[in-house]
């Protein structure tokens, strides 16, 4: 654009050109990509909420942030904005190299002398093969401040620099909510992820009404993303599979309703964003809007940052923040050094001309005659004055009028410029600190004639979170040997009032709170968590966990427990392993829930025992907490020993050994119990056996962890244990 006459130049700015033609010229002298391509990215250069500093001034219809397409080039038109002075001023004077075009017909720049990191200043965002980059845009002020201090100090700490360039300057303003910490982190390993919010106003109305306005949105989020998550909310479509809206569609929905009368899209000329959110009531706190709004909603969201870039050496490396700072310095000393040497050497072939030229005055008559007389006046002209040919050819060329003696003055007068320009060139050659001088100087300048203020506030929030208000009330969570899984109000309801499928059975009734939670593990050691809040309630047959997990591949559920964040359980497995932990230590926020305990190959999860339990009857309901643990094996061996002998492993793991088992032999549970166990098998028959140990014959088998245990005269194969109190 720049060689078609579309930059800034003395006489102003140029009248813009249809971009078709732009297009045209690139294919043809340049990159012979499809010409969408090429449009593409003249569009994303016009674009002032893609660009922080668009490159190029558009006329006509360059597109809309809610991802409305630019108009065909051959109706829009374009021109160079200022700021690419920049980036190409400076081209000419021999500061960058050049290399064939593709077809050998032109020249084009490998890079682009930049007075300034645009790097930096307008971001980058793009994927290649095995890589990908994420580079956020800056304000120019803050970068140039961070350029001048580097250029001073070339061991600034990376706290200074920070200081200076605090965060990502995003065109479309919005609020930064990260922490300084995390910010300088992702700046330091070049890799991280902010936290960015959009900014808004009350605006009060009449009777005490009120409406919240959104101004400014994240980077990469538009009016439109916004519009249809609210739709998708308030008006939820049933999942592919399911048969019925979840629960947590129908929690997510009714919570947003409750708040949110209405919202609709003002933005316009007059506001490029304008998002206006009406509340429910004027009573509804704006705190309660704000925070539904930003917890489901892409007005709060996360934005990336991967410093991959082409480097000097043309090879694409991630990079910190000051190690781009660095490079960019390193370049642009190279260019004034390059760009210095190619205006020296034009000032000195002036002086060398001028030179000549005023030998010629002084001898005016003797030349004349010389170039009369002479078959070879260049010759001659070298000969007699001792001239360079270069001198002597500009001799040769001079017009009559040049003859003057008022050109002589000017002569003399161009000379002693050229002279003092050669000198400070000269300087800044040969004394690195003129050079540096001269490089602070020029950015000083381009960023009083090109920089802003800061467009993103910077200040740390912590990320909103909406949490669903739930009834706090006693509830019993049933769970059967399929899987099926319900809750019913109350505590205390009797076994067999349960109905299930034909040939299922009862698992366990878990007696806890509605805001409790319900641990599933998975065959393979995975636990999962579902919120009680958020299981079926009702007399029916319930639902399948499955559909509320996301269980692993080759995996099925084996076990359960609800209760508080707090509540313990011992956790073992049949090769004689285990550990305790809480419900909290096994809580996933993902579906597909996480690894916890390390199962062998070849061995399988007990079944879970809690920690606390009702005292007997006649004592009240009072819960009391468990002083030892009995494990059991299969072989018919029993070992008690204190509960404080097992480690709380709350990251999870394999755990330390319950009892020694003998080869072949597995265990076949453990339980936590304060006075008795009742130890469940299968007798002659195969007929159900079972057998509660009192506390005598517990203290009969009591010995240290890990060691063999007694043999129990039970009469059948234990399979599980479980514990009374």
């Amino acid at each position: 654009m720049q060689r078609m006459g579309l930059g800034h130049g003395a006489s102003g700015a140029p009248k813009p050109v249809k971009s078709a033609r732009v297009v045209g010229d690139v294919l043809g002298r340049f990159h012979p990509h499809g010409d969408q391509a090429a449009y593409d990215a003249l569009v994303r250069m016009a674009q002032d909420f893609s660009q922080r500093y668009p490159l190029i001034d558009g006329q006509g219809n360059f597109g809309s942030r809610d991802g409305d397409g630019a108009a065909a080039m051959r109706y829009t038109e374009a021109r160079l904005a200022k700021i690419t002075s920049l980036l190409l001023d400076e081209i000419d004077e021999g500061t960058v190299d050049f290399i064939p075009n593709y077809d050998g017909s032109t020249e084009e720049p490998r890079q682009l002398p930049a007075r300034l990191p645009f790097t930096l200043l307008n971001g980058a965002s793009g994927i290649a093969v095995g890589m990908a980059t994420e580079i956020p845009s800056h304000n120019l002020r803050e970068v140039a401040n961070a350029c001048i201090a580097l250029v001073k100090q070339p061991n600034i700490s990376d706290e200074a620099l920070l200081e200076l360039l605090p965060a990502p300057d995003y065109p479309g303003g919005g609020q930064i909510i990260s922490s300084a910490h995390d910010i300088a982190q992702a700046y330091k390993t070049g890799r991280g992820s902010l936290k960015v919010r959009a900014r808004w106003v009350i605006e009060d109305l009449a009777r005490g009404q009120w409406q919240l306005v959104v101004n400014e949105l994240p980077p990469g989020v538009s009016t439109q993303r916004v519009l249809e998550e609210i739709e998708d909310i308030t008006n939820p479509k049933v999942k592919t599979g399911k048969k019925a809206l979840t629960a947590e569609q129908t929690q997510l929905k009714a919570s947003l309703l409750a708040v949110l009368d209405g919202v609709r899209d003002e933005s316009g000329k007059e506001a490029a964003v304008r998002l206006v959110f009406e509340p429910k009531t004027r009573a509804i706190s704006q705190e309660e809007l704000t925070t539904q709004l930003l917890a489901h909603t892409s007005l709060e969201t996360s934005s990336s940052i991967n410093l991959t870039m082409v480097g000097i050496d043309g090879k694409p490396v991630p990079k910190s923040l000051r190690q781009m700072l660095a490079e960019w310095v390193s370049f642009r000393q190279t260019t004034i050094t390059k760009r210095s040497n190619s205006r020296l050497s034009k000032v000195l072939d002036r002086i060398h001309i001028l030179e000549g030229r005023q030998l010629v005055l002084l001898n005016i008559d003797e030349v004349i005659a010389i170039i009369r007389q002479s078959d070879e006046p260049k010759a001659a002209l070298i000969e007699r004055f001792k001239l360079s040919e270069r001198q002597a050819e500009d001799i040769l060329e001079i017009r009559l009028r040049q003859l003057a003696r008022l050109e002589a003055i000017k002569i003399e007068q161009e000379l002693d410029k050229l002279r003092d320009e050669q000198a400070k060139l000269q300087d800044i050659l040969d004394n690195p600190n003129s050079l540096k001088r001269l490089m602070v100087k020029e950015i000083e300048a381009d960023a009083k004639a090109f920089g802003d203020e800061r467009r993103t506030l910077v200040q740390a929030e912590k990320r909103v979170v909406a949490e669903i208000k739930i009834v706090d009330e006693p509830v019993t969570v049933v769970v059967s040997d399929k899987g099926w899984v319900r809750t019913r109000t109350g505590h205390g309801h009797a076994p067999d009032v349960f109905a299930f499928k034909a040939g299922d059975q009862l698992y366990g009734a878990f007696e806890c709170r509605s805001v409790d939670t319900l641990i599933v593990f998975g065959s393979a050691g995975r636990t999962y968590s579902v919120p009680v809040s958020a299981l079926p309630g009702g007399r029916g047959d319930g639902q399948p966990i499955t559909t509320l997990i996301e269980l692993e591949p080759g995996t099925q559920p084996v076990h359960y427990v609800a209760g508080a964040a707090a509540a313990g359980f011992v956790l073992s497995t049949t090769d004689g392993y285990g550990f305790v932990a809480q419900v909290q230590d096994m809580v996933s926020r993902q579906k597909a829930g996480k690894s916890f305990i390390n199962v062998t190959p070849g061995a399988a999860l007990n079944r879970p025992s809690p920690l606390l339990a009702k005292g007997r009857e006649g004592e009240g309901d009072a819960l009391q907490m468990a002083t030892h643990v009995a494990c059991a094996s299969v072989g018919g061996r029993v070992l008690t020993f204190e509960l404080t002998e097992l480690k709380h492993m709350a990251k999870g793991g394999r755990g330390l050994m319950l009892i020694d088992l003998e080869p072949k032999d597995t265990l076949a549970g453990a339980a936590a119990y304060v006075r008795s166990v009742t130890i469940s098998g299968i007798g002659r028959g195969g007929k159900a056996r079972e057998e509660t140990l009192e506390i005598r014959s517990l203290n009969n088998a009591r010995g240290a962890r890990a060691r063999k245990g007694k043999v129990a005269d039970l009469g059948f194969k234990p399979n599980a244990v479980t514990r009374v109190v």
